[in-house]
């Protein structure tokens, strides 16, 4: 299992986030999010991050081309996209693209199926915004067969990390708000407490 750390808006933060083993680090480039980024600012501050930890954007309903230019100019290896992008967007992508589905009570997910060539990530659905609402879902209503295929998100924390070993066992997880201070801030002692019971999960259940 691998771990994203979404809604870096910080050259302090990332470093530290890259320095305790997370795999990939999210940019947020909605501006209707409290977490945004401007592109310049994330430019700078991925030249300073080593080469092996994934840098991935993450857009809301936005232009394929548009996408496309700012992740060859920032830098980045793979796309979000956190909106209601169709299917046929994923093809429009120069990068690798994880698909987001915001995930309530109803949904269906046959939906899935109807895009290919892309990753999923499956976060909490919320009237007011796009994640980043550190609120979980029903993680029971996920199909056996997706569970170990997919990027696990919403309300991720210390306290849930060793069930979603034992129940999901999800490709990754992406995690934020409980890593902060507040919005677009990240908490040194946090990030060290959850990296340091995620890693001895992971040697725990290593092959189980």
């Amino acid at each position: 299992m691998r771990v994203k750390v979404c809604g870096i808006t910080k050259s302090e933060d990332a470093l530290m986030c890259d320095r305790y083993g997370a795999d990939a680090l999210g940019f947020i480039f909605y501006p209707g999010s409290k977490r945004y980024i401007s592109p310049s600012k994330a430019c700078d501050m991925i030249k300073h991050l080593s080469p092996f930890i994934m840098k991935i954007g993450v857009f809301v309903n936005e232009d394929p081309d548009h996408i496309n230019t700012l992740a060859s100019q920032i830098g980045l290896n793979c796309i979000q996209l956190h909106g209601e992008e169709p299917s046929h967007f994923v093809q429009k992508i120069n990068l690798p693209v994880i698909k987001s589905f915001r995930i309530g009570s109803h949904f269906d997910y046959t939906i899935l199926k109807r895009y290919k060539g892309c990753s999923f990530l499956l976060d909490s659905y919320s009237a007011d915004g796009y994640g980043g609402t550190g609120q979980s879902f029903d993680w029971g209503g996920i199909p056996m067969e997706l569970r170990q295929q997919i990027i696990l998100a919403g309300g991720i924390s210390v306290y849930n990390i060793e069930e979603i070993f034992k129940r999901i066992k999800p490709e990754a997880v992406d995690i934020s708000s409980s890593l902060e201070l507040h919005p677009g801030k990240k908490d040194t002692l946090k990030i060290k407490e959850f990296f340091n019971i995620f890693n001895s999960l992971k040697m725990e259940y290593r092959g189980k």
